[in-house]
């Protein structure tokens, strides 16, 4: 039966190949227990999906909810009100910004969803739009469900990942119809600066450009403030923010998010999704609500945790022999392929299935973030800083080996 040509672009995506690798890899450990080979058991490293509880009084808010009739009930936009009122006065609380909740919110079926669905809103097929290189992948698959064309900005380590916009010259600016941006970055776990995103929404006013910023790691700073969109006065002019519950209330999987932006923009995005989906239960949303308004201070807390799992996991694989660049944003090590890998001819993809396969320990391959990504890994740290640290000494010994 024929696909669309559309859906041959998209392809497995870097996650999916992940998952498949994982699978058998949890056969070949099912099939050694009982033979007693000594085969490791699965440590999955490759997704930001944590293993930090969220908020007491989140789970509370959604328990309770799940009593109630109408959290069983489709819910349309019209319900979403008090989840809306609640970013709102969040967003006053956290950025200092009046939001209008009716006109310039927006709830999501988590953030990757309003990326990927925001190129269909705004775009038509062929408009050029910028991507960061790397980049998220629902970002670039966004832009290919829209038929738009990529436009990449690559991004320099030696610059400490500094986007330099002045790579593109004025007519390739006055060309694009978007621009998609996100600090703290993922994958390369850098905080960036306020100045950077500032000096993005300059060029998008001057070429009339549509900003998307997607911001789920906003709380999770370690070294000073993460930049914010809402922390521009022109971000009403040209710009939405994506925000999510995944990473800052560890409520990945209940598939929470929410949008700030400009009214033309949410209004684009509503009508888009009032035609492909409705939103999450009631309940959900109540758990939403409460973590907003009576545990903000949550974050702080999580990115105690993961300071310390970034410098135990950075020492612990310094000493097998593999240098870390230490970065600025909790959750991930942005990690260089070692020498003895590129020595061998190992790319990106092919070490992270030969690692996994070797020590049991799945990391995701850089290159699935774009061609800039080549040569280097995602780390997430995502499990306690004894199975980390136990983790690197698996991948020493395997290093090692080769």
């Amino acid at each position: 039966m024929p696909i669309s040509e559309r859906l041959a672009l998209l392809g497995s995506g870097v996650f999916a190949r992940n998952d498949q690798r994982k699978q058998v890899y949890q056969r070949r450990w099912q099939a050694a227990a009982p033979s007693g080979e000594p085969l490791p058991p699965l440590l999955d490293l490759s997704l930001g999906s944590t293993d930090l509880q969220p908020p007491a009084v989140a789970l509370d808010a959604i328990a309770a909810g799940l009593n109630r009739p109408e959290s069983a009930s489709y819910c349309l936009h019209g319900a979403t009100r008090p989840f809306r009122e609640a970013v709102a006065g969040w967003a006053g609380r956290r950025f200092g910004v009046a939001v209008d909740p009716d006109r310039e919110v927006l709830l999501l079926v988590g953030s990757q969803e309003g990326t990927a669905h925001l190129p269909l809103a705004v775009l038509n097929p062929g408009d050029p739009a910028l991507l960061l290189d790397p980049y998220y992948p629902s970002h670039l698959g966004g832009l290919q469900l829209a038929s738009a064309r990529p436009v990449l900005l690559p991004l320099d380590a030696d610059r400490g990942w500094r986007p330099d916009f002045d790579q593109l010259a004025s007519a390739e600016w006055d060309a694009l119809k978007l621009m998609v941006l996100g600090f703290p970055h993922n994958p390369t776990a850098t905080t960036g600066e306020q100045l950077w995103l500032d000096q993005a929404v300059q060029r998008a006013l001057r070429h009339d450009i549509v900003l998307a910023h997607d911001n789920p790691y906003v709380d999770l700073a370690l070294d000073g403030e993460a930049p914010a969109l809402l922390r521009n006065p022109a971000w009403r002019q040209c710009g939405i923010e994506f925000f999510s519950f995944s990473k800052s209330w560890c409520l990945g999987g209940y598939r929470l998010a929410f949008a700030i932006g400009a009214e033309w923009l949410i209004t684009a995005l509503r009508q888009l999704k009032g035609v492909v989906d409705f939103n999450q239960s009631l309940a959900l949303q109540a758990g939403a609500i409460a973590a907003l308004e009576q545990a903000p201070e949550w974050p702080q807390q999580l990115r105690e945790v993961y300071r310390e799992r970034r410098d135990r996991m950075a020492a612990a694989l310094e000493a097998q022999g593999w240098p870390v660049r230490l970065p600025s944003m909790a959750l991930y090590l942005w990690l260089q392929l070692p020498e003895v890998a590129r020595r061998r001819g190992l790319n990106s993809e092919t070490f992270a299935a030969a690692l996994l396969e070797g020590t049991g320990v799945c990391l995701t391959p850089g290159h699935g973030f774009g061609p800039a990504g080549e040569g280097w890994q995602r780390l997430a740290l995502v499990h306690p800083a004894a199975e980390l640290e136990a983790s690197a000494e698996r991948i020493g010994a395997w290093l090692r080996q080769l």
